[in-house]
């Protein structure tokens, strides 16, 4: 089986052989998990870098009121906290979302594998700065796009990284998460996604059945929603 998390940074610079090798030996070994299984949780002290090579996670914050705010969503070769280390606590929780296979490398393990190796500093530094822009655009959404906009915004996001982790076809692709879970992310109410997603389906520019996206009309979609997948920088290097 491939490994998504190399394959992810291979995209962002060109790694050598023995780079490669350094992150197949990091990632070899790993723990599965379940859903809806914390892998950390807000006021833990940091510990390993969490690497996520099949299955689907998400950060998110629990407020005094109970209530949760989903800030991101992790994919196949997705890390976790490249920096979080160097802080005293967590300052938010990571769960998954689905069943997920789990590798852990410690802190000394990804700091020598830093200070060694240039190729894999630059790719997981470029990784970091995605995220920050990915985090960026949910800032916008959430302030200044309406439900339907924000929901269409969101799955175009949510395919483009799917396509480019390679777990997404050119038009379809599996979507693991439940109206709940897309509530928390899209700071609606599950009655309210569930409206939104039906509008969406109306409109012809989506298909959602049985956990399975097809996005039927890309063009109309991204001029709805106002998508610009600049933030994702996919144009940086191709694989291979």
């Amino acid at each position: 089986m491939a490994n998504r998390f190399i394959q992810k940074l291979r995209g962002f610079a060109e790694l050598t052989p023995r780079e490669i090798q350094a992150l197949e030996e990091a990632t070899r070994s790993s723990v599965a998990f379940g859903p809806r299984r914390d892998l950390i949780r807000e006021g833990d002290q940091p510990g390993p870098v969490f690497v996520l090579l099949e299955g689907w996670a998400f950060r998110y914050k629990v407020l005094p009121s109970g209530s949760r705010q989903i800030m991101a969503f992790m994919m196949p070769g997705d890390a976790c906290d490249l920096h979080i280390g160097m802080l005293a606590e967590m300052d938010h929780s990571i769960q998954t979302a689905t069943e997920a296979q789990v590798a852990r490398i410690s802190r000394q393990t990804m700091d020598e594998m830093m200070d060694t190796f240039p190729g894999i500093a630059r790719a997981m530094y470029i990784a970091q700065l995605v995220d920050e822009g990915t985090l960026r655009a949910w800032i916008v959404s959430l302030g200044r796009r309406n439900s339907a906009e924000r929901a269409a915004h969101l799955l175009l996001e949510l395919y483009a990284r799917a396509v480019r982790a390679g777990v997404a076809n050119h038009d379809e692709m599996e979507l693991p998460l439940s109206q709940a879970v897309l509530a928390d992310a899209l700071g609606m109410t599950p009655v309210h996604v569930n409206r939104t997603l039906q509008e969406l389906r109306r409109s012809g520019a989506i298909e959602l059945r049985r956990g399975v996206l097809r996005i039927q009309n890309p063009v109309a979609l991204t001029k709805f929603s106002g998508f610009d997948e600049n933030y994702l920088h996919r144009r940086l290097r191709k694989p291979g």
